[in-house]
């Protein structure tokens, strides 16, 4: 090899040791390797950031304002809280996971639709005594397999998709990747089901804690003309599957129906009285037209709605609210903010919440202003004011609208009577300008760190072309592989991939894996698809540690899991896929 292709390859392991290390962010890592190659002159400045302008990265940057307006207008809300229904057992709701999961994962980003299972999952496990433990690792794996079915599945596809198209390879048709996505999705659901529960661990201390960390307010709500709740039964609206949620009472012009079944019918100005944790109490706060009892000028404009926030606060033993009932302390003149709910030490409070006198600890949940944390987290009224993180205000009103986009979206992608970047680019400007998101939640909602670590991995990618590291690792790949052939070569790249994506990130791993493939495919003198196609499954096999891919991250914590969790569960899959990959690969694409 040349100076310049040893050169290369030492920054590249140095990039690749400082990765694995974790000594700084990634996007930080790639962009110093990017900046050195380019001043010792392996590439030029334009090859360096060249990323920066690829339309797979321009893709992915767009798909994230549109998985955020579907989010933000109460679309993946409403999927999310009425998947697992009914579900009885581990093999039921894992079965539901996977009949929604798979699907949303292949046209939407994985990171938001696990971001919102991960709650539901720990809710159902809390409710029916099962440890989380036992079905989160299955969710961030379905969400990974979901993404191998389509083109923007993940944003590894559209990475490489758009690689292929700068050198002067044809791009991708939507569901191309799905002829062999989908079987490997398929075996991969069936080796959850049949060996992954077998596996996969029970940590009961982690259920304990949940146990423990449960706390229930008491709200008191009002159907009000209008609410699609009426003529509904409880079951028809809902109020069942909310997880953590247990409706006590219906108060019928003072008529008391307890305890309520799920055939009862609710009608106009009933007041239902439940008893929850806070998130199920916030997903109640979501349905138009049922106000808490305590405050009758609570906001019901979707408009003014978002405008306001969510806070908790706790009543101080100095506060001049002691004694006082909810309904005398008027909340809405006093601070402009609503009750919503009250807990109180874990304790049932017998009374009607706008009755309930105040005392020292009360933890109130309330609606109220944008500067209201500002205004009173000093008060002496209140011990603690905090933001409730989960919640956000829903543009319902503007639902059917990022539907409607989305689905706009899927017809251009799949007729490809537009290319895919400006496709996507339409549909995320149309999702701000039409009001399913604003703007800047749209920005907020584009992960820059990812976009930032895709645009410069090119520039690396680059260099191990210029310097001539590519065609001598693949010379010696095909050396090694020849007696058996291109088959032989395509286990290779898919066992690097697999294992370079466990130790950095899958994208990362993409980019710098392609040059390999193209030279490995010129050297044999066959069409460089079939490599390709072995790349991008690879790239997403990230099952054998939580690092490689961020929806394993996600999992690790509240599934209360040990790193060697996934090695256990994660490598027989592994090898498993890798043979479905390696056999299925050349007869679908031929060389």
């Amino acid at each position: 090899m040349s100076l310049e292709a040893w050169v290369t390859l030492s920054i590249v392991g140095l990039l690749f040791a400082a990765l694995v290390r974790n000594l700084a962010p990634p996007d930080l890592l790639f962009l110093a390797a990017s900046t050195v190659l380019a001043i010792i002159g392996i590439i030029t400045p334009a090859e360096a950031f060249a990323g920066f302008s690829n339309t797979g990265m321009l893709t992915v940057a767009t798909l994230f304002v549109v998985v955020a307006g579907l989010r933000e207008t109460g679309v993946l809300d409403f999927i999310g809280h009425h998947v697992l229904g009914r579900a009885k057992s581990e093999r039921g709701v894992l079965a539901r996971l996977a009949a929604v999961v798979l699907p949303l994962s292949a046209f939407l980003n994985n990171t938001p639709i696990v971001a919102m299972f991960v709650p539901v999952v720990m809710d159902w496990s809390r409710r029916n005594q099962v440890s989380p433990s036992r079905l989160l690792i299955p969710l961030s794996y379905l969400a990974i397999l979901g993404g191998t079915c389509t083109l923007i599945g993940t944003s590894t596809n559209l990475v490489i998709n758009g690689l292929m198209i700068e050198n002067g390879l044809p791009g991708m048709h939507l569901f191309e990747i799905g002829m062999i996505g989908l079987p490997y999705a398929l075996i991969g659901i069936a080796y959850l089901f049949l060996g992954g529960l077998v596996l996969l661990p029970e940590r009961k201390e982690l259920l304990e804690q949940l146990r423990e960390s449960r706390r229930e307010y008491l709200a008191e709500m009002q159907v009000q003309p209008g609410c699609r709740l009426i003529g509904q039964t409880i079951e028809q609206g809902g109020l069942r599957q909310l997880p953590g949620l247990f409706l006590i009472e219906i108060d019928r012009d003072g008529q008391i129906l307890a305890p309520v079944g799920p055939d009862d019918v609710i009608k106009t100005n009933d007041k239902l009285v439940f008893t929850g944790i806070v998130s199920s109490i916030i997903e109640l706060e979501k349905i138009p037209r049922l106000v808490p009892i305590a405050d009758p000028d609570y906001e019901v404009s979707p408009r003014k709605q978002r405008k306001r926030r969510l806070c908790e606060a706790v009543i101080s033993e100095n506060s001049p609210l002691i004694g006082k009932t909810i309904r005398d302390a008027d909340f809405r003149a006093t601070y402009g903010a609503a009750v919503v709910a009250v807990h109180r030490s874990g304790k049932r409070v017998e009374k009607k919440i706008g009755d309930i006198a105040l005392r020292t600890g009360d933890t109130l949940l309330l609606q109220t202003q944008t500067h209201f944390l500002r205004a009173y987290r000093h008060d002496p009224a209140f011990y603690l004011v905090s933001d409730v993180d989960d919640w956000r205000p829903i543009r319902l009103d503007r639902a059917w609208i990022a539907i409607l986009l989305f689905v706009c979206l899927i017809v251009l992608m799949t007729t490809g009577l537009v290319p895919i970047v400006l496709s996507a680019t339409l549909t995320a400007v149309l999702m701000v300008a039409l009001g399913c998101i604003s703007s800047g939640d749209a920005h907020r909602s584009v992960e820059w760190q990812v976009l930032i670590t895709i645009a410069a991995a090119f520039g690396v990618g680059t260099a191990l072309q210029n310097s001539g590291a590519a065609t001598a690792i693949a010379t010696t790949l095909v050396e090694s592989t020849r007696e058996w052939g291109p088959i032989a070569a395509i286990a290779v790249i898919y066992i690097l991939g697999s294992i370079m994506t466990e130790l950095i990130t899958n994208n990362a791993a993409a980019v710098l894996m392609f040059p390999f493939c193209l030279e490995t495919a010129r050297l044999y003198g066959v069409n460089p698809r079939p490599f390709l196609i072995a790349l991008i499954l690879s790239a997403s096999a990230s099952f054998m540690t939580p690092i490689g891919y961020q929806t394993n991250m996600m999992v690790y914590g509240p599934g209360g899991y040990r790193f060697s969790d996934f090695l256990r569960i994660g490598t027989p899959l592994n090898l498993l896929l890798g043979i479905v990959a390696v056999c299925l690969i050349p007869c679908i694409w031929s060389f």
